[in-house]
């Protein structure tokens, strides 16, 4: 179905589903908006479910100050292995401990993992290597070495732990990984570390329960389905980064 070009001007929060690239809800929501001009503010990875800010028509030039917005996300990691791609997706290479971790440990490990931290990306990643990204390098099997980098971490919140499962509410700012930071604690630990789920709860005051399942994405979108475009003066630049 087509619509006519809509003037929208606005966010709107997508709930964005398993399986599903973030420019995939990228084109259904610009179709949906009319042809709209459509970016988004912080792309999430297929196996990974949440908030994604999608910013149509003359809120496109806030994605920089909306990327820079501190970010909550909740994740299962599995410590009993390491992968290549620090996910589900890669090759594992099982890690035999004595003894599982105690939950000392873990909240120990956590606590110093919290504040500013040296983090490395992972290789499988859309970091430009050479004018190249990273992932597409690993995938030709070529050698992969991203320089590490400081990320925030506000929080750490332990929510279950049974090992080898451990689930988290991360907390942190901008160019943080939850990949690196599942490798992180299983190096940490000396057990492995891997994500196997990954959900964004939270983009600044951008919260999941204001998101709009993609099943459910109005047809067409309106203006007033549209939240307004942030101002650099406005209550949501205490929360970036």
């Amino acid at each position: 179905m087509k619509y006519r070009t809509h003037h929208l001007h606005g966010l709107l929060i997508v709930d964005k589903p398993l399986g599903v690239s973030s420019m995939d809800v990228v084109r259904q929501v610009r179709r949906a908006g009319g042809h709209c001009k459509t970016g988004h503010a912080g792309t999430l990875d297929p196996l990974a479910t949440g908030v994604l800010i999608c910013c149509l028509g003359k809120a496109t030039r806030s994605v920089d100050q909306l990327m820079g917005l501190t970010k909550v996300y909740e994740t299962d990691i599995d410590l009993s292995a390491f992968t290549n791609t620090d996910d589900a997706e890669g090759e594992r290479e099982p890690i035999e401990v004595p003894e599982p971790p105690s939950i000392d440990a873990v909240r120990a490990a956590l606590d110093a993992l919290t504040g500013d931290i040296e983090q490395t990306p992972p290789a499988y990643s859309a970091i430009k290597v050479g004018g190249q990204r990273a992932y597409k390098l690993a995938r030709r099997g070529d050698d992969v070495s991203l320089p590490s980098r400081i990320v925030r971490i506000d929080a750490i919140d332990l929510l279950e732990y049974d090992y080898p499962h451990l689930r988290l509410r991360i907390t942190c700012g901008k160019g943080t990984y939850i990949r690196s930071m599942a490798r992180q604690i299983g190096e940490a630990l000396g057990t492995g570390g891997y994500l196997t789920a990954l959900r964004r709860t939270a983009i600044g005051p951008y919260t999941i329960d204001r998101a709009v399942g993609l099943d459910a994405l109005p047809q067409p979108i309106e203006s007033e389905h549209l939240l307004p475009i942030p101002t650099p003066t406005s209550p949501e630049q205490s929360h970036a980064s």
